[in-house]
């Protein structure tokens, strides 16, 4: 999964954002994110900005279902090295959460900076009360 996510850095000015969809096996607590998807020719990519094809990503979210896998949140790249959310990132999560149908305590995002490694990544768990936590602080 990570390799996958891993592999779409923007690494050079020519790299368009993209992303896709975060999938786990939920045992109690613990959830094994193992597959992420994307991103898909439907989706709307350029250099500073991703809009994914919701119809594509709902069908996604009903076929891993049925293999035991959860839609557990959204992955994403920014050209920055360490990335930040934008406003536009924090909110579209938060409609996301809070709109949909689930019985987790939120949903992660994950956004993949161009420096590899955990300072090249942003993770945080979205509430559909409207709070965030970010997981991948030391």
């Amino acid at each position: 999964m990570l390799l996958h996510v891993s592999h779409h850095r923007q690494t050079s000015c020519w790299r368009r954002e993209a992303g896709g969809q975060l999938f786990a096996r939920i045992h109690g607590d613990e959830w094994s994110v193992e597959q992420a998807t994307g991103p898909r020719q439907s989706d709307f990519r350029s250099r500073f900005g991703f809009r994914p094809n919701r119809k594509a990503e709902q069908q996604e979210i009903v076929e891993r279902f049925t293999a035991g896998l959860h839609y557990v949140g959204d992955w994403h790249t920014h050209p920055e090295s360490s990335p930040q959310p934008s406003s536009t990132d924090l909110s579209s999560m938060n409609d996301m959460v809070s709109a949909s149908r689930h019985e987790l305590p939120g949903f992660l995002m994950m956004i993949a900076g161009t420096r590899p490694g955990p300072s090249g990544i942003w993770l945080s768990i979205h509430h559909a009360n409207g709070e965030w936590s970010r997981l991948d602080q030391s």
